[in-house]
């Protein structure tokens, strides 16, 4: 076995589940772009009918449901053209894509009252993406050295 071999499979195995890492990070551009693409369709119904929401109890954060829509559209489709991105391995999509997680973490917390189930579950698929995106630091120039010994 050469010694190009035995580097190549180390690297795959003990470079801290890279592989997986690397699944993750595109797992996570699918997700954006569904989140962005129901967030679309959240907010476009949100915009069109006041009365397809309804509020669940009371709660602290109260906005007029066509700003909550304007809010859904805008957010969901800078969501889904990031989660493209990420997919096509832009550079700038993966810095924009942990902030714009962070900020529907935020938004989906406020949106809890229209929502709930869907809320939460927003919430977790964020908070996974958050963690793909900062857990693949990509193929940098340091990192091509190393495993070509």
């Amino acid at each position: 076995m050469s010694s190009s071999t035995r580097s190549t499979r180390t690297t795959s195995r003990g470079g801290g589940g890279s592989a997986w890492v690397t699944g993750g990070t595109m797992f996570a551009g699918v997700l954006m772009l569904m989140e962005g693409f129901l967030n679309i369709l959240s907010g476009i119904a949100a915009i069109a009918e006041d009365d397809v929401y309804t509020r669940v109890g009371d709660y602290v954060f109260k906005f007029d449901l066509t700003t909550w829509g304007w809010i859904h559209l805008i957010v969901g489709i800078l969501v889904a053209v990031t989660g493209g991105g990420i997919l096509q391995g832009a550079a700038w999509a993966r810095g924009l894509g942990v902030g714009l997680a962070v900020l529907v973490v935020v938004l989906q917390f406020m949106w809890l009252p229209y929502q709930p189930i869907w809320a939460v579950v927003s919430i977790a698929i964020a908070v996974f993406v958050i963690w793909a995106l900062t857990s693949d630091h990509g193929r940098g120039p340091d990192r091509d050295r190393t495993s070509a010994h």
